[in-house]
């Protein structure tokens, strides 16, 4: 079964906000997260190209991992928390499994 990946992107608009976000997000979301889906690795992004776009990947071994740890009880306080702290941050979710991966 392919890697899979749990994908959150949130728009930060206000530039005075994005380094509390991003240390609220490095100290407690990040591992809280990590913790909740009983996974070893995520990583997260600040695009270059749109410095408001904020990505954090959590990594999975397969799309049943990733459904079984997202799934029932797991990401509902996450989401509440995200909300809580930050009810501006517009987010989206998205699931991608790996297609292919090549080094050359």
């Amino acid at each position: 079964m392919p890697t899979a990946y749990f994908v959150v992107r949130a728009t930060v608009t206000d530039p005075a906000k994005r380094k509390a976000f991003d240390e609220w997000y490095q100290k407690e979301h990040l591992p809280d997260a990590t913790k909740a889906f009983g996974i070893k690795k995520a990583r997260r992004f600040w695009s270059a190209s749109d410095p408001s776009l904020h990505m954090a990947t959590y990594e999975f071994p397969d799309q049943a991992a990733l459904e079984r740890g997202t799934g029932g009880d797991a990401l509902k306080p996450l989401i509440a928390e995200f909300d809580r702290c930050w009810p501006d941050v517009t987010r989206t979710r998205e699931v991608l499994v790996l297609a292919e991966e090549f080094a050359g």
